[in-house]
């Protein structure tokens, strides 16, 4: 079974083209304008709709649900408070979108149902929503299967990997990276998306 590559913090048409044209499976666009990789124009992700994912920090889910509409997004990677997280997932779920549901590396996370999870660093230690760059001690597994973040390129992607128990090796279907791929904050290095890509199809997994 191949690893999904997911690419995420696209900005401009030209990333998104390139990373689609290397083989990208998923390709993230950011909806957070503090963040400096807040896609200000979304219509970028129209021509890849089948692949795009809607990453998005609200205060409720109905919020990232109105943006996923507007712009013919399938699939949903929402940032929402502890409190409201499990029922915003379930509306955007009851609402037909795929969810691809944050899951930072801490401890006493109730159990949320999604269609696949985003293992990440936790905001505790980063100090940040989302994408920080910076990897995590992978000690508290999400509840399902799994893209693994947290400061992934081409040179540490099968190190990090391969650090994967095997009871969580069974969930593991892909990596996610957005910092760690770009020449500047916002704009993807051609040279290290199309290496992680090609280095996540390098991987093995059951």
């Amino acid at each position: 079974m191949s690893t999904l590559a997911k690419i995420c913090g696209l900005v401009s048409a030209e990333d998104a083209a390139f990373a689609a044209g290397q083989g990208a499976d998923l390709l993230g666009f950011v909806s957070h304008p503090p963040s400096p990789r807040h896609c200000e124009d979304l219509s970028v992700a129209y021509p890849y709709l089948d692949q795009a994912v809607l990453v998005q920090v609200a205060e409720c889910a109905e919020a990232i649900l109105a943006t996923a509409h507007r712009h013919g997004f399938r699939r949903v990677q929402p940032y929402l408070p502890a409190v409201s997280r499990e029922a915003g997932v379930h509306l955007l779920r009851d609402a037909g979108l795929q969810v691809l549901l944050p899951w930072p590396d801490e401890p006493d996370q109730a159990s949320v149902a999604a269609d696949l999870y985003v293992w990440e660093a936790s905001p505790q230690v980063t100090g940040v929503v989302g994408g920080s760059g910076q990897g995590h001690a992978m000690a508290h597994p999400p509840p399902g299967p799994f893209l693994l973040a947290g400061g992934l390129d081409a040179a540490n992607l099968r190190e990090r990997v391969q650090g994967l128990s095997a009871s969580q090796r069974g969930d593991f279907l892909g990596v996610d990276a957005a910092s760690r791929l770009e020449a500047s904050p916002g704009v993807k290095d051609p040279a290290k998306v199309s290496a992680f890509i090609h280095a996540a199809y390098d991987l093995e997994h059951p």
